[in-house]
């Protein structure tokens, strides 16, 4: 009895200090954001796409974190990443699909990679292969678009609370000005009313929810606030010229994928610069 108790209270101190992390947080988080949309977007239409592509991430990550590691770990980021995906993929899609992708995008954080981390975010990733792949479709049902103008209250508080869990306030705050003064500017000089789509539900909620949710992902964004100021406005100009030219519905994911290749090209050419240092005569040698 006393050692039952004992493993009732020792799970409950790990689940209370993992939702205490970014990554729980997160958890919570978007678990709020679903419970939010799917009354609306209807249960049955939400969960299956939502269920499956959690599950599946979580499956594969789980078995793949116990061949790398001595003991079984919880499948966090894998979870999150299914949760993602689901969210931004249409709800009609058939079950399989938000599987699939999910397990696409988990797999690419340990086929493509430096020695160091993951070099795209998973779910980006993953999202823009799927629409060549299977043709898919995305609404991004779980940035609340469809819903009253204080659901956009709601994605507004708990984006700007993790952005600044995860400290990447400057990221977020380079990328939405760039990327909202480049497509004012552009009303000016051109036909307003084919930009209008920008600054209204869909769009403006699916942005937010990507600045917030995608963007900062730890693993493939930048830690110093000059290289997040950087990162922020590439992702905001490829996103608004692929926009302009080629108009494709992944736009933002595409240039949250070119903004990886610049952190990652970043980190090694720095590592490859330290390296190459001379290091300092010590103070005997003087």
């Amino acid at each position: 009895s006393m050692k039952r108790e004992g493993c009732r209270v020792s799970s409950w101190q790990t689940m209370r200090k993992f939702f205490l992390t970014p990554k729980g947080l997160l958890t919570l988080v978007l678990a709020a954001l679903v419970a939010i949309a799917a009354p609306h977007d209807g249960l049955p239409v939400v969960l299956p796409g939502l269920t499956a592509a959690v599950i599946a991430a979580g499956l594969v990550d789980v078995v793949i974190l116990r061949l790398r590691h001595p003991r079984w770990e919880f499948p966090s980021g894998a979870v999150l990443t299914g949760m993602i995906v689901a969210m931004v993929l249409s709800p009609f899609e058939p079950m399989w699909v938000p599987a699939v992708v999910s397990v696409i995008a988990v797999v690419s954080k340990y086929v493509i990679r430096t020695k160091a981390a993951n070099i795209f975010n998973p779910a980006g990733l993953a999202l823009v292969i799927s629409y060549y792949a299977f043709n898919t479709g995305q609404s991004w049902w779980g940035a609340l678009p469809e819903l009253a103008p204080w659901a956009i209250a709601a994605l507004f508080v708990t984006g700007i609370f993790i952005t600044d869990r995860v400290n990447k306030m400057p990221l977020v705050l380079a990328f939405l000005g760039a990327y909202f003064a480049l497509f004012t500017a552009t009303a000016f000089v051109a036909d307003p009313t084919r930009l209008v789509e920008i600054f209204r539900a869909p769009d403006l909620h699916a942005v937010l929810y990507f600045a917030f949710f995608m963007l900062t992902d730890p693993p493939t964004a930048p830690i110093k606030y000059r290289d997040q100021v950087i990162c922020g406005v590439l992702v905001a100009v490829v996103s608004y010229a692929l926009f302009e030219t080629v108009g494709v519905v992944y736009y933002l994911l595409a240039g949250l994928l070119v903004g990886n290749v610049w952190e990652a090209w970043r980190r090694v050419r720095f590592k490859k610069q330290h390296a190459r240092a001379p290091l300092a005569p010590s103070p005997a040698s003087r």
